[in-house]
Formats: structure tokens, C-alpha cells, sequence
């Protein structure tokens, strides 16, 4: 009886997360954080059971088998996604965080976003020379901030084996300023 309840669970579940529709999950919030930019709101996804399982999962599929050994994210909606997706995968997470937020010995990228500059900061002993790396975002527009943390891995010789993010912004040029650190995958794109 309760081996018939798990199953019924797993496939509800199953078939709650193909019926998804992420885009429709994300809100615009108009001139936000200042005017003329359109902020992607993913709080309604992460709210949504079946929206983050399938986020997650769609993040994190291309990459299995590729031996990653652990998952990079920045603070703080790489975070969220950063963790889920090493879970998934079977391996750890590196956060790279704001400044002064780290306890030991840091490297530190100074990069530009869509609205003013803003500084990241890695762990100098987080990435061991020739680790499998995959860095993760929620979302890919400019490129600064990925650019940066990309940067941060590299030169703590990582070897980024892809970026994968939930949102890409195509009328952006993020995709060709971080294209030359590896493949980009975009669960979604507009």
C-alpha cells in the first residue's frame, strides 16, 4: 500500500512538472532597479514546486556524465540554482560572493553590469588547478557578472566546461562575451 502511494506521488509529481510552462512563471517588473530596465522576477518560479524541480532539472541535464566536479555560482540567484544543481549532479558547490562577505584569503574581479559595476570575490583556495567546472546564473544578459566569475575560475586554473542559466536575454551581447570560456546552455531564451 504505501510502495502504491510513493509511486502515485512520484508520477503525480512527474506529470506536474511536464505541464509547466517556466516563461509564463517569470514576471517583468517595469523599471526596476532604476529606469528602462525590465528586472526578470524568478520568485514566482522558485514558489512553484513543480517550476523549480523542472527549472533544475533542464539546467542541469546537458552536463551529466561530463564528470563536473563541482558546481560555481555568484550571489545570490546563482546561489539557488547553483546548490540545487550540484545536488543533481553529485558533486559540491563554490560560492563566489560580494564583497567582504568571504572569511579567508580572496581573488577578486571588478566587473560591469546592465546598471553600474560591482565587484565578486572567490575563496583564493576554492578550485583546485584542473577541476571540472560548471557555472551557473539565472540569467545571462550583459555577461558581466558571468564574465567575472568565469574569469575568477580561470584564473584559479579551473577548467569551465560549461554555463548553464535559466534565462537568456538573446537581444543582449552576454552570449558572446562569455561564449569563449565553453557551451551556454539557456533553458530559456527570448
Amino acid at each position: 500500500m504505501v510502495k502504491h502511494k510513493i509511486i502515485n506521488s512520484l508520477n503525480r509529481h512527474q506529470e506536474s512538472t511536464h505541464m509547466v510552462n517556466l516563461e509564463s512563471l517569470i514576471m517583468d517588473v517595469p523599471d526596476y532597479p532604476k529606469p528602462g530596465i525590465v528586472y526578470k522576477d524568478i520568485t514566482p518560479l522558485l514558489a512553484n514546486p513543480a517550476g523549480l524541480a523542472m527549472a533544475v532539472e533542464q539546467m542541469a541535464n546537458p552536463f551529466r556524465g561530463m564528470g563536473i566536479d563541482a558546481v560555481v555560482g555568484a550571489e545570490s540567484r546563482g546561489f539557488i540554482f547553483g546548490t540545487a544543481i550540484a545536488q543533481s549532479l553529485s558533486t559540491g558547490f563554490i560560492p563566489i560572493r560580494k564583497p567582504n562577505k568571504l572569511p579567508r584569503e580572496v581573488r577578486c574581479m571588478e566587473y560591469e553590469l546592465e546598471y553600474g559595476t560591482d565587484t565578486l570575490e572567490i575563496h583564493a583556495d576554492a578550485i583546485k588547478p584542473g577541476q571540472r567546472i560548471l557555472m551557473v546564473d539565472d540569467l545571462l544578459a550583459t555577461g558581466g557578472t558571468l564574465d567575472a566569475c568565469c574569469q575568477l575560475v580561470d584564473g584559479l586554473g579551473g577548467e569551465i566546461v560549461g554555463i548553464t542559466v535559466l534565462l537568456e536575454l538573446t537581444f543582449l551581447p552576454g552570449r558572446e562575451k562569455t561564449k569563449r570560456f565553453g557551451d551556454i546552455h539557456a533553458v530559456i531564451s527570448i
